[in-house]
């Protein structure tokens, strides 16, 4: 069985051409004809025959499902052994074509019932089934279906059995009909009618336009003030004008030694303001780079409070006074410049 299986994922990379084939999706009910070769465990050596009756259907390009029921019986120097199997078998199906190789994988239930001068016993017990077979369409209805298995049991109850697993083997012939008739297949579309085309008709030499005016350029500086919160060296995002920024540097590689500068409010200790700044050029750099830029072309620096925007918040109110300092707390790149073609 492992090797089946293994057979089978092998084969599904074949999938791909069976979906271009028309296939009947109608239910096909199958009367069956079995071959019998019990296990010896059973008391009953000899081959023999029984019957059954499958209803399948195709579920995908690649499988049929069948469900059904057989029975069958063999006897041998006095002893009786019958089996019924109830199942579902799944088929991988190797064709759509014509003739239809396949390999089959299923689960169910059998009774077992065994009569020997020495004991007698009957019961249900799961099984598994692995086998191959084919199928040779007869028409749009009508197949014909043979298949070899293995059945292999444990048995629920080996102490009425006298043993614990069974390996019975099938063969079987089916006459499959399908319940409903094959799609037609979509005719194919008729070929667009040619239609010759007219003789060329000579052409006067084009007039060349005239040429188009010079283009003009204009040069737009990008404001890359940005404000921090308070007491912060995080940059806040998302910041359009970093990326504006990122975006100008990335098209125009030339543009080198870009100067960051950080600055803070007057609020708190010198020392402390000039570090904070130094943080703030370095996050802005550091948010630049992550965008792609080359850091070999950036210039990072802090300045504390130098060069304050406000210089006339006297509010009493510190949180008023915090606000009103807000835009000396900043970060300002230098130079960068894009031009713009204008038509």
């Amino acid at each position: 069985m492992k090797k089946i299986a293994l057979a089978a994922a092998i084969l599904c990379s074949a999938g791909s051409t069976l979906a271009q084939e028309v296939i009947n999706p109608s239910w096909y009910i199958a009367p069956t004809v079995v071959g019998i070769k019990p296990d010896a465990d059973f008391g009953v050596d000899d081959k023999d025959w029984g019957g059954g009756l499958k209803f399948g259907k195709p579920v995908h390009p690649l499988w049929d499902i069948q469900i059904g029921a057989t029975h069958a019986r063999a006897k041998d120097n006095g002893n009786d052994y019958r089996q019924t199997l109830v199942g579902i078998d799944s088929l991988l199906m190797l064709s759509r074509q014509n003739f239809r190789p396949f390999l089959l994988l299923g689960v169910g239930g059998q009774r077992d019932h065994m009569s020997t001068p020495l004991r007698r016993a009957s019961g249900w017990s799961p099984y598994a089934t692995a086998g191959l077979g084919f199928q040779v369409g007869i028409n749009d209805r009508f197949s014909l279906q043979a298949d070899v298995r293995a059945v292999k049991s444990n048995l629920r109850d080996d102490d009425k059995y006298g043993f614990n697993k069974s390996l019975t083997k099938y063969a079987s012939v089916s006459l499959n009909y399908a319940l409903s008739p094959a799609p037609q297949p979509v005719p194919a579309a008729a070929p667009t009618p040619v239609v010759e085309a007219p003789a060329p008709v000579a052409q006067p030499e084009p007039v060349a336009p005239p040429p188009p005016p010079p283009a003009r350029f204009e040069k737009v500086t990008l404001d890359a003030n940005k404000t921090f919160g308070f007491d912060s060296a995080t940059v806040i995002t998302p910041a359009p004008q970093l990326d504006e920024i990122a975006a100008a540097l990335q098209a125009d590689t030339s543009i080198s030694n870009v100067d960051i500068t950080g600055y803070t409010d007057r609020l708190g200790s010198t020392k402390y303001n000039q570090k904070l700044s130094e943080k703030r050029a370095n996050a802005v750099r550091d948010y630049l780079v992550a965008k792609g830029i080359d850091g070999n072309r950036l210039r990072a620096s802090g300045k504390g409070e130098a060069n304050p925007i406000v210089t006339d918040c006297k509010q009493k109110k510190k949180s008023d006074l915090i606000a009103c300092l807000a835009p000396n707390r900043r970060v300002e790149v230098e130079q960068i410049t894009i031009e713009r073609r204008v038509q």
